[in-house]
Formats: structure tokens, C-alpha cells, sequence
């Protein structure tokens, strides 16, 4: 199996996991120092840094029962790009994850996804000037 065909299944993985709510196996296929960057400006959106970050902002993702259906797995070197679908309190997107691994582990995810339906899901993010 060629490098490109491993980061793909471990990505494979993450979906099943994630789908399963499986956390222990989800976690484990992040790297220690894991970056999440999460688009737009819901109340959470932001980069994580590390896995207990990624945590907290699973566990806050979680609240409102997603569900993320993978459709294409696209491979080059160490990144893995995913074109998928997420639903949310009834409203559905499609969205893209670039993660990017080393060693066997994810070390950094981006998501490109539809931020106005976050923000109608999870609410908008606290500012100074909203307060």
C-alpha cells in the first residue's frame, strides 16, 4: 500500500470513528500537537492547538449531533483532501477538509466549509463590541 493509500485509510478511519462516536479511536489518530482550524466566526470557530483543545472543541461540535458523510478521498504526498457533506439542527452543506499527516498522525486539519450555517447552528462568537 503506497503512502498516499495509508494517510487515506487513516483519514477513513477518523469518519468511522467520528460516526461511531468512538472518541478513543478518533483521538488516537492525531498527533500530539494536532492544529484544527475551524472557518468563520461561530462561536466555535477558531485554531485549536493540541489535543485537549481539539477536545473541548469536539465535545462543543458534538452538542448539536453532526453528522459528516465523506463522498471523495483525494490523496498527494502527505495531505488528504476530503469533499464531504455536514448536517447540522437539520441544514445541510457540503464542505472540504485538508489534513495534512506525518508519521501516521494527522498533525493539521482545515476546514472549508459553509460558516453562515455554523453560525446559525452554534451561534455567533462573542466580541467586545457585542457585549
Amino acid at each position: 500500500m503506497s503512502e498516499q493509500e495509508q494517510n487515506i485509510d487513516i483519514i477513513k478511519r477518523g469518519y468511522q470513528a467520528f460516526a461511531d462516536g468512538d472518541v478513543e479511536t478518533l483521538m488516537s489518530l492525531f498527533d500530539d500537537n494536532i492544529e484544527w482550524v475551524q472557518p468563520g466566526e461561530s462561536a466555535i470557530s477558531g485554531t485549536y492547538h493540541g489535543k485537549g483543545e481539539l477536545g473541548e472543541f469536539l465535545q462543543r461540535l458534538g452538542e448539536k449531533s453532526p453528522s459528516i458523510t465523506a463522498h471523495r478521498f483525494l490523496a498527494d504526498g502527505d495531505m488528504v483532501v476530503v469533499l464531504s457533506e455536514s448536517t447540522v439542527g437539520g441544514e445541510t452543506a457540503h464542505d472540504v477538509e485538508v489534513y495534512t499527516l506525518r508519521d501516521g498522525k494527522t498533525v493539521r486539519v482545515e476546514v472549508c466549509g459553509d460558516t453562515a450555517m455554523m453560525e446559525r447552528q452554534y451561534g455567533k462568537k462573542l466580541t467586545a463590541s457585542s457585549q
